[in-house]
């Protein structure tokens, strides 16, 4: 028993079974027959009330409710008083009471789930059992006479009813009260039986002879056992070689009697065409003389299948010829009730019904209930406030309505009250049980103070349900959160924890340290220095804190990178401190964002964190294989400015340096310019550059060849990309921290700033609004004289502010470039215009913000997508107009509602794939499959946006690449696609290239690790036991989240 409360109990399934009413009474300590929850004056639980200790056990840990045993040796002892167990108040939690029902209700779930599985066994629809059931309907069972048996079973519509004896074919009618009273009141024979609310259903459901519902059914949909793909073309099969024959059939019975259609030759057709094209209403007929004609000519002209009968009856007057008797059975079942795909749907929807009611065990009357259990009350606390209020748990009232209403029932029914009155209060019963079990599932729902009630559903379901708040999405141990900062001087695989976060969280690890190194003699005084904090005590943490890596998580929690291991450098304050390279990952910035801290306790767990989760092990994405770690911000404006070309008349212009040092030592004495012109020897030879770029190049790794061009984000990023696959993961981690110092240093050297003077407004702006303004007019006054439409009109008008932006823009940047400034007497030519450089180097914002701060706002769209046709002529720098600033709200409220409204959406885009694809994982290494999949370019409007290289990349080959003009082989199967191989594929000229794909792998389970490809985070063939499925969902609902949270 132990075991099993421990958890260590061994269990392979977990089995949902329907509850029998008797197996509710079972769970039950006894039934609650009042409403009642506490007594106002003495605060204890009420007799056969919703908190009673009787039911539910004690209040107080081994003593009665009445005081007169208290102790652990009373013990199972039942006060003779007040009839409570002396036992553990902690029964409370566990005990379950039940609730009665003086009427039988149907459960909501099996009522108004889709499809409802009450309606799908009775073969009703949802609508007509759902107006049953609230008493709005009566359901008529009509059993057959002796003569109908055979007839009734069978019909379709038919099921059958087992009375203990004998089993029947009955039809189920759900009529109106009005035509009950029309149809049914007079009849009082035993043909028909009838009744309103979940009774009458109950004594169906429990009369429902599952045996022969299942034979009926099986027999029902055995000529159409195929798959549902193959369904409908079986049936156009049937049906057409049926037609066939029907044709083949009259024209062999038209040629034996010596009928034939007069003007057959002349209209070109057989026999059997003729009769096709009557029966399809293509030819009409002439009744009396076998005319065919392709119009309509009058009375005797006819068409389709009647035409022929009465063609064939009136010329030959020979009504014993079989010809369409012969056929009619057939064209019955077959071509003029034809057994729609739809109609075996629904046949096996309840056969799949009935088959789970006989292999589970399960009763369909028990979807009907007759007895409620009652939760136990500690899961449903009700709890004193200050002022002598009361807070309580939502269920307590559902309850209590229950409870109130099952009450005047009975009393209703012992009064014998009319019909109608008892009518009602059953269907109220019926809302009551509805709104405790799911509540708003049908109808109105149950409000409080115009807040929903929380029914048992309710607790269950969704992201604050039991499931995943409390079993799934545990709290634990051993981790803290706070504020993170940057932390520049932090190495790429440290993080800063505050000190008083690792004293808590590595508070095990320093008590031990304590008494290793004699500072403390017991756990006790251990816990005692750690309070006082004493200097031996930090000691020990720095030692406990050296080699132990601690796990951050940022929510939200998108792709298997926001969670990353960092080995901890203790720091003052109490934000957690970030290197700034590992913020991409995370989607990290520091404008108040949180972070987790968790300490992996095992050595196994601790050995996993640096081996898979270090932050410089999680460089490559695992989704594109690009690097996901990349210098930004002030790092890239740093590179860009100490990288540009150089500037004519720099101080130390011309001079010729014998090594890099040598231009080093110049920079730092101040004998030349940053952007001078310069000559220096490398060992490629003598290369003219600048010392910005010579003291770039110092950082590179060895063997990295001269960089000796402008480094932008896109350059910066390939330049990263190639140096991890030249000089591998290690010696990337260092670039990455020597570009991090270097940027940040020569991004505060520049003194890059923004002024008002470096927004340059074009002077040709005024001209070109005119312009616009201009051409506006004469659209307008070709529209008021009906030259156009309004669509043109709106079309044209947009069309031109958008040229007209444009142009602008345009002017804008070309002005900037060419204007020149002068600082502390050096001239700067304008592509060193601050703003320009920042959006030029991707360091932040872009062209189109900037033309918003010197050229136009232009445009603003509507919240549907149109644009409103009046443009923001102004830029921020003029300011806008009051008309203007009204306009360009209406855009950022759309942003902020998208945002809000479309990343609720992405993550749960997210979820749902990850459901889809969690079961897909790596099992073997090689299924052997020869199949495969073509890939080619992805080409939109004659421009290639996905070139094959890049689709190609990671793939393994499904068959040889040869080169399509020499013949050669380029590539062979089951070769790894690198990109030396990529571009080698795509500069031989292939087209299309066939590589292995999970879509064609044959693995048994999961997928192959050939079909799969690389893991592009690790840039070498996926490992046994990966996740792929999982992966392959985040990396498609990372990006879409990220997306919708950048709404502009």
């Amino acid at each position: 028993m132990n075991q099993r409360r421990r958890g260590l109990f061994p269990f392979e399934k977990i089995k949902l079974l329907l509850a029998s009413p008797d197996e509710v009474r079972s769970w039950s300590n006894g039934e609650v027959k009042r409403p009642e929850t506490l007594n106002y004056r003495t605060l204890k639980p009420e007799k056969d009330g919703l908190f009673c200790a009787k039911i539910f056990g004690p209040i107080k840990d081994y003593e009665c409710l009445c005081g007169k045993y208290r102790g652990k040796r009373y013990e199972g002892t039942i006060c003779d008083r007040c009839g409570v167990e002396v036992t553990l108040s902690y029964e409370r939690r566990k005990r379950f009471g039940h609730i009665e029902l003086a009427a039988p209700v149907a459960h909501i779930w099996f009522l108004k789930s889709t499809p409802s599985k009450i309606g799908t066994l009775l073969n009703l629809t949802s609508r007509d059992v759902e107006r049953v059931i609230y008493f709005e309907s009566y359901l008529v069972i009509e059993y057959p006479t002796e003569e109908e048996e055979e007839a009734f079973a069978k019909l379709e519509e038919t099921i059958p009813l087992n009375d203990g004896t004998t089993t029947k074919w009955v039809k189920l009618h759900v009529v109106t009260e009005a035509e009950f009273e029309e149809e049914y009141s007079f009849t009082i024979d035993e043909k028909y039986e009838f009744g309103m609310g979940a009774e009458i259903i109950k004594t169906v459901l429990s009369q429902l002879d599952l045996q022969e519902y299942s034979k009926k059914l099986r027999e029902l949909v055995k000529p159409y056992s195929l798959g549902f793909e193959d369904l409908g073309k079986h049936i156009e099969t049937q049906y057409k070689n049926l037609y066939e024959k029907i044709i083949r059939t009259i024209a062999e019975d038209f040629r034996s009697f010596g009928l034939a259609f007069p003007n057959l030759e002349e209209k070109k057709l057989s026999l059997e065409q003729a009769i096709h094209r009557i029966l399809n209403e293509e030819l009409y007929l002439n009744v009396e003389t076998g005319e065919l004609s392709e119009e309509d000519r009058g009375d005797e002209f006819l068409t389709g299948k009647e035409a022929l009968r009465t063609y064939y009856e009136n010329v030959r007057e020979k009504k014993n010829i079989p010809i369409f008797e012969r056929l009619k059975e057939d064209i019955r079942t077959t071509v003029l009730k034809e057994v729609s795909e739809q109609k075996v749907r629904k046949h096996l929807r309840i056969l799949k019904l009935v088959e789970g009611f006989l292999k589970s065990g399960n009763r369909p009357e028990w979807m009907i209930l007759e007895v409620i259990p009652v939760l136990p009350p500690d899961l449903r606390p009700l709890v004193a406030l200050d002022g002598g209020r009361f807070a309580t748990s939502d269920l307590n009232d559902l309850y209590r309505r229950l409870i109130n209403r099952n009450n005047r029932l009975k009393r209703l029914i012992e009064l014998d009250a009319p019909e109608i009155i008892i009518r009602n209060e059953k269907r109220m019963l019926q809302e009551a049980v509805d709104a405790l079990i799911d509540n708003g599932k049908r109808g109105r729902v149950v409000t409080q103070n115009g807040r929903p009630l929380k029914s048992l559903a309710d607790y269950l379901k969704g992201k604050q349900g039991r499931f995943r708040q409390n079993l799934l999405g545990k709290r634990v141990d051993y981790s803290g959160r706070s504020v993170i900062v940057v932390g520049p001087e932090l190495q790429m695989h440290q993080c800063g924890l505050p000190k008083i976060m690792a004293l808590e969280l590595f508070k095990p690890f320093v008590y031990r340290r304590l008494e290793e190194k004699g500072y403390a003699t017991s756990i006790r005084n251990a816990k005692k220095l750690v309070e006082q904090r004493t200097p031996e005590v930090w000691e020990c943490l720095e030692e406990v804190v050296k080699q132990h890596p601690v796990l951050l998580n940022r929510a939200p929690t998108l792709h298997r990178p926001s969670i990353q291991a960092f080995e901890p450098v203790l720091v003052e304050g109490k934000a957690i401190r970030l290197h700034p390279l590992v913020c991409p990952p995370f989607n990290a910035d520091f404008d108040g964002d949180q972070m987790a801290v968790h300490v992996p306790l095992g050595i196994e767990a601790q050995l996993e964190s640096y081996i898979l989760m270090l932050s410089t092990q999680n460089i490559l994405s695992p989704a594109h294989g690009k690097p996901l770690t990349m210098p930004s911000q002030d790092m890239i404006l740093g590179i860009y400015y100490m990288t540009q070309d150089p500037i004519p008349g720099r101080k130390g212009e011309g001079k010729i340096f014998s090594s890099k040092e040598e231009v080093l030592k110049a920079l730092d004495l101040g004998k030349v310019d940053m952007h001078a012109r310069i000559r220096v020897k490398l060992e490629e030879g003598m290369v003219e550059t600048t010392p910005g770029r010579v003291l770039f190049n110092s950082i590179l790794p060895e063997g990295v060849p001269f960089v000796n061009y402008a480094l932008d984000k896109k350059k910066l990023s390939k330049l990263i990309t190639d140096l991890y696959i030249q000089v591998g993961n290690e010696r990337t981690v260092q670039f990455f921290d020597a570009v991090k110092e270097l940027g940040f240093l020569r991004a505060t050297l520049a003194g890059i700033s923004i002024g008002v003077e470096d927004l340059q407004v074009p002077e040709v702006k005024k001209k070109l609004i005119e312009s616009a303004l201009k051409a506006t007019d004469e659209i307008w006054n070709q529209y008021v004289s009906n030259i156009i439409t309004n669509k043109e009109r709106y079309n044209k008008i947009i069309d031109i502010w958008s040229e007209a932006t444009n142009q602008i823009s345009k002017a804008m940047f070309d002005e900037i470039e060419k204007s020149e400034r002068v600082e502390n007497g050096k001239k700067f030519p304008g592509v060193f215009n601050p703003i320009f450089m920042m959006a030029n180097s991707g360091a932040r914002g872009n062209r189109d913000q900037i033309r918003q701060l010197a050229g136009m706002r232009g445009l603003m769209a509507k919240h549907s997508g149109e644009f409103i046709e009046t443009p923001i002529i102004s830029n921020f720098r003029e300011g806008l107009s009051v008309l203007e600033y009204f306009i360009s709200t209406y855009g950022a409220r759309k942003g902020l509602a998208d945002t809000a409204l479309k990343t609720a959406f992405a993550g749960y885009l997210t979820r749902r794939l990850v459901d889809v694809a969690q079961d897909i994982t790596v099992t073997e290494e090689d299924c052997g499959t020869l199949k495969g999949i073509e890939i080619e370019p992805i080409v939109e409007g004659g421009e290639e946006k996905v070139p094959l290289r890049d689709r190609i990349f990671g793939r393994v080959l499904a068959g040889d690449v040869i080169d399509p003009y020499t013949g050669d082989v380029v590539a062979k199967r089951n070769e790894v696609i690198d990109e030396k191989l990529a571009d080698r594929i795509a500069k031989s000229g292939v087209e299309k290239v066939r590589v292995r794909s999970p879509l064609s792998c044959e693995a048994r389970r999961g997928v192959c690790a050939m079909c799969y490809g690389w893991d592009l985070s690790q840039r070498k063939i996926v490992s046994i036991g990966e996740a792929v499925g999982v992966i392959a969902a985040q990396s498609i609902g990372e990006p879409g989240t990220q997306l919708t949270m950048r709404t502009f």
